[in-house]
């Protein structure tokens, strides 16, 4: 009996591990244009990090974790501090390692970036796995609005990098300590006279947490809610400056948007300014970006009272978008060799090693086969040239470089062969 995956962690295979790997050199191009530096945070935290920052009532800690008893716990613990998590995404892990290695005492001001996986039990679907993988960024020791406007400037960059345009931008602002209590008690108000309308979850939690019903995706509590305050209306001044500029910067460097009053974000760390960008080509997990600011979440995890602001995006959903519009596709071998002959294989394979060496990528056969065996694989394999060398073209000096798109053919000779290819790679 065949051991199979478990349901909702899948392989990315050769083929469509490339168009990950393009994604994730794009990214790093241009964060490094942001300057922002990778950060690389371990997959398992203590369960508290999250309870504490995500918020207890949120779908992820009460129903999506993967939390288990550490295996070194005394049997009479009984603390969370003794249960493990496999981080359910990177927000939480990237401020505990800033508070713990005390980053701020060097420089107050980090720039980071992270990728990897992340892993929550749901159901799996289109575009949601319960193992996933994440590209995100944080600011932290920022509260400008101009720090949120340059981290929708480089998420606009990158999905232009990526060839992806139809992916349209929404923000909302959730206001600060001092005008969201305000708000609060408005918007409790609203959902206790219609209690009975909103689902199990909703019922149980708007007393300790009222905003999340305006994030639940039952479409009872959408439709109970749909007349709820906005909370744009309720911003103290400070708050209600800070979101202009936002959108002014937005507009002074042509970054379209729209306003959402509904967003709330899944998460209880975020404050003022948040963001979605979002593709109706997905279906109903329309998410492709999303994170805004998160000003007492440092202070919350034992650091001084820093600000942050951060995002994270779905690799899944990046590919499938660059799937179909057919953009980031895997590329073939630069240069595939066809050899005809025992002489002629003889002096490919240390031609081929050389051709690697300055940094192309070569393919060819070890046995014997045919010439038009070799360019059927060559041609399935995607191959963008294929140098053809026999025994007749090593006794007169030369191969013959055929380009795959064009199917012109021109002769090399064989001392020039490494300086040609490595001429046309960098062309």
């Amino acid at each position: 009996m065949k051991v199979t995956a478990i349901k909702g962690f899948s392989d990315i295979f050769p083929g469509e591990v490339e168009t990950w790997q393009w994604v994730e050199e794009q990214a790093r191009r241009v964060f490094a244009a942001y300057n922002f530096a990778e950060i690389r945070i371990p997959v398992l935290e203590k369960t508290e990090l999250f309870s504490r920052s995500i918020g207890e009532t949120t779908d992820i800690v009460e129903k999506e974790m993967y939390t288990f008893e550490d295996r070194d716990r005394r049997s009479t613990e009984t603390t969370e501090a003794t249960k493990l998590t496999l981080r359910p995404e990177g927000t939480a892990g990237v401020v505990r390692a800033y508070v713990e290695s005390e980053m701020y005492k060097v420089e107050p001001v980090r720039k980071l970036y992270y990728m990897g996986p992340m892993f929550r039990r749901e159901r799996p679907q289109k575009g949601r796995m319960r193992q996933f993988h994440q590209i995100g960024a944080e600011a932290l020791g920022r509260g400008d609005p101009f720090i949120d406007a340059e981290i929708l400037l480089l998420l606009s960059d990158f999905l232009g990098a990526l060839g992806l345009t139809e992916p349209s931008l929404q923000i909302n602002s959730l206001g600060c300590a001092e005008c969201r209590p305000q708000y609060r008690e408005t918007l409790l108000t609203f959902l206790r006279q219609r209690r009975e309308s909103l689902c199990d979850n909703c019922q149980r939690r708007i007393e300790r947490n009222p905003l999340r019903a305006l994030d639940c995706k039952e479409p009872g509590c959408i439709h109970a809610t749909k007349e709820a305050p906005a909370i744009i209306d309720s911003l103290c001044a400070v708050c209600r400056e800070h979101f202009a500029t936002v959108q002014r910067l937005l507009s002074e460097t042509q970054v379209r948007f729209a306003l959402n009053p509904r967003m709330v974000r899944g998460l209880d760390y975020y404050c003022r300014t948040t963001f979605e960008w979002t593709s109706d080509q997905l279906g109903s997990q329309s998410a492709v970006a999303a994170g805004g600011r998160y000003d007492g979440l440092v202070e919350a995890l034992g650091g001084p009272p820093i600000p942050g602001v951060g995002f994270a995006m779905g690799v899944e959903r990046l590919t499938m978008l660059l799937r179909m519009k057919d953009s980031g596709a895997p590329r073939g071998p630069s240069v595939y060799v066809v050899w005809i002959g025992e002489k002629a294989r003889e002096w490919a394979f240390p031609a081929v090693h050389r051709l690697r060496r300055e940094g192309l990528t070569v393919e060819m056969e070890g046995e014997t086969r045919s010439m038009k065996s070799q360019m059927r694989r060559a041609d399935k394999l995607g191959a963008q040239a294929v140098l053809i060398v026999g025994d007749d073209e090593l006794q007169k000096g030369h191969a013959l470089l055929r380009d795959m798109a064009s199917k012109q053919q021109e002769a090399i000779a064989l001392a020039e062969i490494v300086a040609k290819l490595t001429a046309r790679k960098a062309s």
